[in-house]
């Protein structure tokens, strides 16, 4: 193995940005999750202003967990990988860092427009044609600028977590640009070109593989470099890394139809889509159990390493939520679960058991590497946030389980003539104790991020940014 100093180190700037602003975005949808919570369960909340109600408000969180929190992390970690695995710089820093300040300035977007009430209406897709027209722009660069970094990378191979990441990159383009084909009216409002139950079906086909793709393949590009590299051991397979790729990627895409049960979607089609999220079982495990195998000969480090427990819980959470998925796809299930808090409660084991966990502890991997320094400032507030995050978790799924079953039995209980047994109402003040203890649990995930800020502020101002450049410029070569 021999050393060779390369004259450009990689491009740390735009991913030290990405890397807070995952934090900065992180504490604000997560606190805006808190208080929509609670205004489902003091209403006073809402505070008699269309602004502040729920309805306007909830998109708003969506967004900025998702697109904010959760993509600034895919793109921070994404440039932070490719650079490292294919041993070059981005190929161009203007063009990352156009994609940093236009990602900001959509989720700024989302901030005015979403509580004016400005509003596609489309779940994940919210944002009127000028934003999305942006949104389009901003990632077609930032494909530009992945892609082109691999092409011109000084590895012969292309590690397993940029084949993920890339397939992320493609699809949520192909997604985003044919959801939103649309007839603009004015600046703020536009009709969708597809209509009825076709439009239902394009949305659905975005919606699910936003989850799909956005929150499932590129994290799984953040896992397969993170869990290996904090646990200091080589990925468990290559070969099933590479199974589970394909596999994933020719399955998701055909899961949407589920989303659309007992509606006007043709019955093939909904029985199309079962079947599809039924198979995809099997590649979420391989995944999830690829990367805890990585583990065999380290799980010892779990006593002492907390950022490896946040990536190692993560991947527990992604096989619990994927295997809720393909169960909640069943007609006979769904019929059960549809629109109960059940599915809310789904979407959050994954939201924040698998996307940000896995964010946090690929965020408090990577801090001390950007800026200079041995660690974090405090492994014990690191500590203290893993247990704040998981407790917050398991309360929040739990209570949503319970009123999701809840809710789906009362409404379809029936007396002997036929009427239904439980009003509305009756179904929403049993509830109302769940919605509780989801407010609580949000506001233990919530904290730990305040504590997860604070861990990074102290980190980064007693950093050395130039050390960890000139750390970057030293490449090994015929390590491969």
């Amino acid at each position: 193995m021999s050393t060779a100093i390369s004259p450009t180190a990689y491009n740390y700037k735009v991913v030290r940005q990405f890397a807070i602003m995952t934090v900065v975005w992180g504490i604000l949808g997560m606190g805006l999750g808190v208080f929509i919570a609670s205004q489902l369960v003091w209403p006073q909340l809402n505070l008699d202003l269309p602004w502040t109600s729920f309805g306007r408000l909830r998109p708003l969180h969506t967004n900025l967990v998702i697109f904010a929190f959760g993509g600034c992390a895919l793109f921070g970690t994404s440039y932070y990988v490719v650079q490292r695995t294919c041993q070059t710089r981005l190929i161009s820093d203007s063009m990352a860092a156009f994609t940093f300040w236009g990602w900001q300035a959509v989720i700024v977007g989302a901030l005015i427009t979403l509580p004016m009430g400005y509003t596609t209406t489309k779940e994940y897709a919210e944002l009127e044609w000028p934003l999305a027209i942006l949104l389009a722009i901003v990632w077609v660069t930032y494909g530009l600028v992945f892609f082109g970094t691999i092409v011109k990378r000084k590895t012969k191979h292309i590690y397993v977590g940029n084949w993920f990441y890339g397939a992320f990159i493609v699809v949520t383009a192909m997604l985003h640009i044919v959801n939103h084909i649309s007839l603009p009216v004015s600046l703020f409002k536009s009709y969708s070109a597809y209509s009825g139950a076709t439009d239902a079906m394009i949305q659905w086909w975005y919606g699910h593989n936003a989850v799909g793709f956005f929150l499932t393949t590129g994290f799984l590009g953040m896992m397969y470099y993170f869990v290996p590299k904090q646990a200091e051991r080589p990925i468990y397979s290559y070969r099933l890394s590479i199974v589970h790729f394909w596999a994933l990627i020719t399955l998701y895409i055909w899961a949407g139809p589920h989303h659309l049960h007992y509606t006007a979607l043709p019955d093939w089609a909904q029985s199309l889509g079962m079947v599809m999220s039924i198979i995809l079982l099997a590649p979420s495990w391989g995944g999830m159990i690829n990367g805890m195998m990585t583990l065999s000969g380290a799980w010892h480090k779990l006593r002492t390493d907390p950022i490896l427990r946040f990536l190692v819980v993560s991947l527990a959470f992604y096989g619990m939520s994927t295997f809720e998925g393909p169960m909640m796809a069943i007609k006979t299930v769904n019929s059960l679960s549809h629109y109960t808090d059940w599915t809310i409660g789904h979407v959050h084991a994954g939201a924040l058991g698998w996307v940000a966990m896995i964010s946090i502890g690929a965020v408090y991997h990577m801090i001390p590497k950007l800026y200079g320094r041995e660690q974090m400032h405090s492994v014990g507030l690191i500590n203290a946030h893993f247990w704040l995050a998981t407790i917050g978790t398991v309360l929040y799924i739990a209570s949503m389980w319970v009123n999701g079953i809840t809710q789906g039995l009362m409404w379809r209980a029936i007396n002997d003539d036929g009427t239904l047994t439980y009003s509305f109402v009756e179904a929403l003040q049993a509830s109302h104790p769940g919605y509780i203890v989801r407010a609580l649990g949000g506001a233990f995930f919530a904290t730990g991020m305040l504590l997860m800020a604070y861990n990074v502020f102290r980190t980064v101002r007693a950093a050395n940014p130039a050390q960890a450049e000139e750390a970057a410029k030293i490449v090994v070569v015929g390590a491969h």
